[in-house]
This record gives structure tokens, sequence and C-alpha cells, in this order.
């Protein structure tokens, strides 16, 4: 028996018209489309893999505003157990330490034994959440996780590497990973598992008071296009000189 807990995000939808908002340092989402964060679907359908092979139950945990429910409730809906809300609307755009504290307390007294993340996230993508949870947690952690066994209180699991390479890993429980998309195929909600989760346990707690950030975007803005021509004058060996200098230090191409 596994008790699982999945740490999921709400993002902007892939394919929604991004606008930097009046103060430039977010995006202007009060009129956008939100979605699961895809990573985390894949950490979500390991987890329901595992719990299927070795029974448990899967706990969804999210740290965000009040319309975080809508991927709670998409998470309940393909077969978690019950859900943890960290309300707060810093939460929204908090960097990966911020988020991970307000998860870790969340969790702490879960004693779960295994935390499954995303790698990343398709917005801020930190990559360091997961990271710093386990941390917080004080449980070993795996990251870019492609495939996991559970045996006799241990973890194998299958991390990816630079240029084809993959390394095993074995460690014990609890642990957290981190996971890869593609790891699994994806299972979808039924209209059965959509009823279902309207039944549910969802428990919404308030972040701890070290919630706040640590860090703010100063400024955020679309990739500025621009052309121009610099003549480099002298002769041939300072001319060479001085485009190796402004490629290398100015355009930064090397």
């Amino acid at each position: 028996m596994l008790k699982i807990a999945v740490c999921v995000k709400q993002v902007v939808t892939r394919d929604w018209p991004l606008r930097v908002d009046d103060a430039g340092t977010w995006v202007r989402d009060g009129d956008a489309s939100f979605e699961l964060n895809e990573p985390d679907a894949y950490a979500l359908e390991e987890a329901l893999r595992l719990k299927e092979r070795h029974g448990g139950e899967v706990i969804i945990c999210a740290a965000g505003p009040a319309r975080v429910g809508q991927v709670i409730r998409e998470g309940l809906a393909r077969g978690a157990d019950r859900a943890i809300h960290v309300e707060s609307d810093e939460l929204a755009v908090a960097e990966a330490y911020t988020v991970a504290g307000a998860l870790a307390d969340a969790l702490r007294p879960e004693s779960c034994d295994l935390v499954l993340t995303g790698l990343q996230s398709d917005d801020q993508g930190f990559g360091q959440t997961g990271v710093v949870l386990a941390e917080r947690l004080g449980v070993p952690h795996a990251t870019i996780i492609m495939e996991v066994a559970v045996a006799d209180g241990r973890l194998r699991v299958k991390r990816e590497l630079e240029g084809g390479w993959f390394q095993w890993v074995s460690m014990p429980l609890p642990a957290l990973l981190t996971i890869q998309s593609g790891i699994n195929q994806l299972r979808y909600a039924t209209l059965r598992g959509i009823m279902a989760a309207k039944k549910k346990e969802v428990r919404t707690v308030s972040p701890g008071p070290g919630a706040a950030p640590r860090q703010r975007i100063a400024r955020l803005y679309v990739p500025e296009k621009d052309k121009r021509t610099q003549l480099i004058e002298g002769s041939p060996a300072e001319a060479a000189t001085e485009l190796v200098r402004v490629l290398r230090e100015d355009a930064r191409v090397f």
C-alpha cells in the first residue's frame, strides 16, 4: 500500500494568445484559459498506475488562487482520491522556493510514501520546485524520471541524462521524484470519474507565515527585433580582433 502525493500546477493554456500585463511583470491572464501543467499530468498518471499495482491512495496537492480548483477537480476525475488546496493569490506567480515551502507545509502531516511532481512548469520552467520540496520534506529525490518500479520498500527509477544516456538509481522510501513528460500514456476523465469527483474531499488550507515571495519579476517583455549594421574599421588584424570581441561580448554567439 502506497500513499502518494502528486503536486500539480495550473498554467495558461499553451495556445492562448499571451499578452504582457500593464505592470509589465506577468501575462494578462484575467481572461485567459487555463489547463493542467503537462509534466504534472504525467506525474499524476504515474501515481495512478502505481496505486493500481500496489494499492493505496493518491492525493492531489496544488497551490494558487481559487481558480486552481479547476485542475484539482480534473485530477480527482482522472482517479485521485482526495486533494489539498493551498489557497493564495500570491502563490500563482511565486518562485520555486516559496511554492515548495507552501506545499511542504501542507504535505508534511500526511507522511506520504512517495511525492511526485512534474519535471518543470510550462510557464516559468524553473525545474526546481520538486527538488526544493524534497529538501523541505527531508526526503531523497531523483529527477527527470522515465520509469518507476517499487519493491520491498525501495524504488528503482530510470533517469534521463544528456546525449541519449540513461541512469538507473535505487533509493529508499519515502522519496520524491520529478517526472519527465512521455513516461506513460495519459488517461482522460470519464463521465463516471467526473461525477465521482464531485463527492471527493478537497481540503483548503492557508499558506504558512513564510509564504511571501522572495523574488519578483522586474520586467517581462516580448523579444525585441532590432536590425542594424555596424562597420568595423582598421587594419585586417584589428578588424578581426574587434569582430571576435563583438561576437563574444555584444552578440554573445559564442
